[in-house]
């Protein structure tokens, strides 16, 4: 048995299917290039831990036996796996854990689902509990529920443990039944256009949301008893009910269920090769994400504005829970360099902050190195 274990899990990027997860929707992620590095060791207590943030130089102590959520904090994260581990039966004992990686922060590439799922696989490798990925994703997943107090879908967590290299992943988050199938977009690749800003309202606004379209859904439920959630409800049967919700319900609820179907249609285009069509779906998925769900910002906005009269990019968007983070965005190869001087001057011009361009490759998922 190993006294000690490296493992790291990646970050995430989603092509399109935006907070459709928790409304149990289909999604379309990749994992990428940047990850979350843990080593896990036991130390020889009982019950006595220790991790640390190597980025900041942050460390905290805690005893297996008796923990809480702290008031906030990248703590919770990780205690809140260890505790869902533990109520599935993890026996553990004390370990001391060091991490850090490079999936930058508030960037909407999930920097939390990459260290819950290293950490999850970590522990599970280290201490032989014998769960299987799923297991782990469900466990991180529940960590963010219970312990950092957001109701986050399973995207991330599922992205980060199960990435394939070179390939996107369909997923529909209630069956849980994926696919995999190669990502190729030919003469084209993907950018990533940080903003550096990370909004306050991020966390309360994502509850809300999911608050919303609940409530969307017992109205439709009224008329149509077999809906369990926006998943089972068309365009046809949400527009003829529009006048018996309020407009910022049905509003919520107008973006899930056009980006569920957005997210088939781009999975066939990408299939098909046509990366036109693919362009102009993400791009519809931004301007409902900005105008129907309303989790874009000013930043966001003008990043996508920005490529709007440029033949050589198809498709732009917000990427991740929204006010704030990146534009994922699809761009001819040849060009990215010229664009990336373009964006970075004008975000400065016109917001006096600095923009982050990267560039990413498609990874697997969680493993031990």
């Amino acid at each position: 048995m190993a006294a000690a274990i490296k493992t790291q899990s990646p970050g995430r990027i989603n092509i399109i299917g935006e907070h459709t997860d928790y409304n149990d929707g289909f999604v379309l992620p990749a994992a990428i290039d940047k990850a979350t590095v843990v080593h896990l060791k036991k130390n020889g207590t009982s019950s006595e831990c220790s991790m640390i943030a190597l980025n900041i130089g942050e460390v905290v102590y805690f005893d297996l036996n008796n923990f809480k959520p702290l008031e906030s904090g990248w703590q919770n994260y990780m205690m809140g796996v260890v505790h869902e581990l533990q109520k599935i039966g993890a026996k553990l004992t004390g370990f001391d854990c060091e991490f850090g990686g490079n999936v930058p922060i508030g960037s909407g590439m999930s920097s939390s689902a990459s260290l819950e799922c290293s950490f999850a696989f970590a522990l599970n490798e280290l201490f032989e509990l014998g769960f299987d990925k799923w297991q782990l994703i469900k466990a991180a997943q529940m960590a963010e529920h219970n312990f950092v107090g957001i109701k986050c879908g399973i995207m991330d967590q599922f992205a980060s443990m199960m990435g394939k290299k070179d390939h996107v992943m369909l997923l529909d988050c209630r069956s849980l039944a994926f696919e995999y199938f190669p990502f190729d977009l030919g003469d084209y690749q993907l950018l990533l256009l940080n903003t550096n800003v990370s909004h306050s309202l991020a966390d309360s606004a994502y509850n809300n949301r999911r608050a919303e379209c609940e409530a969307g859904v017992k109205i439709l439920q009224k008329e149509y008893p077999n809906i369990k959630s926006l998943r089972d409800v068309t365009l046809d049967q949400l527009t003829a009910h529009k006048s018996s919700m309020p407009l910022t319900t049905f509003k919520r609820c107008y973006h899930v269920v056009a980006e569920n179907q957005r997210v088939l249609d781009a999975t066939e285009a990408m299939k098909n090769k046509d990366h036109q069509l693919l362009g102009e779906l993400v791009y519809q998925s931004h301007f409902s994400l900005q105008n129907n769900y309303e989790v874009s910002c000013t930043e966001l906005d003008f990043l996508v504005q920005l490529t709007l009269d440029k033949d050589y990019i198809l498709g732009s968007r917000m990427m991740g829970g929204g006010f704030g983070g990146c534009t994922i965005s699809i761009i001819k190869k040849e060009m990215v360099g010229i664009f990336k001087q373009h964006a970075v001057k004008a975000y400065k011009t016109r917001f006096d902050k600095d923009l982050t361009p990267y560039t990413v490759s498609i990874e697997d998922g969680a493993k031990v190195i």
